[in-house]
């Protein structure tokens, strides 16, 4: 076989690759779990949707359960902190990475917030198929971490989108230049909002933590519990992750 053929194999399995990868991705199936992400050392690691407005409403709470529960005493995240991640799909590893960074604390429409961000790239070969390097944005206030403006900066398949968002909870407020308003209930959280909340649960004394949260496009009311808690060790030091769902 010529190396030229043997060229055109190796990208047309590549190309296969990617695909199969891009469809887990997307199309995901019945009960199949489509992503994985993994932590990479030294990283210490349901929703029903509804479009935000006047009628969306919040979950009841249950005994043990909580929608505001406070974060431990002195909680805090540390600036300048990185959690990096990869992906797999179906059994493709590496597809896609996710990194997480505390951008420490700013003034934002007159309130302290802790800039928090997110990078996610995907790689080789679902990036042949599918394009994407995506950065997020959030300003969340200390203790609640409730959002007070979400901006997302796409970049999917030569496809840009700009948005920044100041959410309100009265719709009242105006939208400073460049961004919208997005009225949503009281105390919500975006997505790395809310990630960072789940860190200063205090899971043994609660057992339960739900509450809105409002992704750039839609307002979900998200359950998380534990489930679970393995040890990992990093060089010097080892923690206790806990899992939740």
């Amino acid at each position: 076989m010529s190396r030229r053929m043997v060229a055109v194999l190796a990208v047309i399995l590549a190309v296969l690759c990617g695909a199969a990868a891009f469809v887990w991705l997307h199309a995901g199936g019945q009960g199949k779990t489509v992503v994985h992400f993994t932590p990479d050392p030294p990283a210490n690691a349901e929703a029903s949707s509804a479009p935000p407005g006047k009628n969306a409403s919040a979950a009841r709470m249950d005994s043990k359960s909580s929608a505001n529960t406070l974060p431990e005493p002195g909680f805090m995240p540390v600036t300048g902190e990185e959690l990096e991640f990869t992906a797999s799909v179906a059994k493709v590893s590496n597809v896609a990475t996710l990194r997480l960074l505390v951008n420490g604390r700013k003034q934002i429409a007159g309130r302290d917030a802790w800039h928090l961000q997110a990078f996610a790239h995907t790689q080789n070969p679902l990036r042949m198929v599918f394009e994407l390097d995506d950065q997020f944005d959030s300003y969340s206030v200390p203790g609640d971490f409730a959002s007070v403006q979400y901006e997302m900066h796409l970049s999917e398949r030569g496809q840009k989108v700009q948005s920044v968002e100041r959410l309100t909870a009265t719709g009242r407020e105006p939208a400073p230049d460049g961004a919208s308003v997005a009225r949503v209930l009281p105390g919500t959280r975006d997505p790395l909002g809310m990630m960072q909340y789940l860190r200063s649960v205090d899971w043994a004394k609660t057992t339960v933590v739900h509450g809105p949260v409002y992704d750039g496009r839609k307002l979900y009311e998200i359950r998380a519990r534990k489930t679970g808690s393995a040890e990992v060790q990093v060089p010097r030091e080892s923690f206790r992750p806990l899992q939740s769902k």
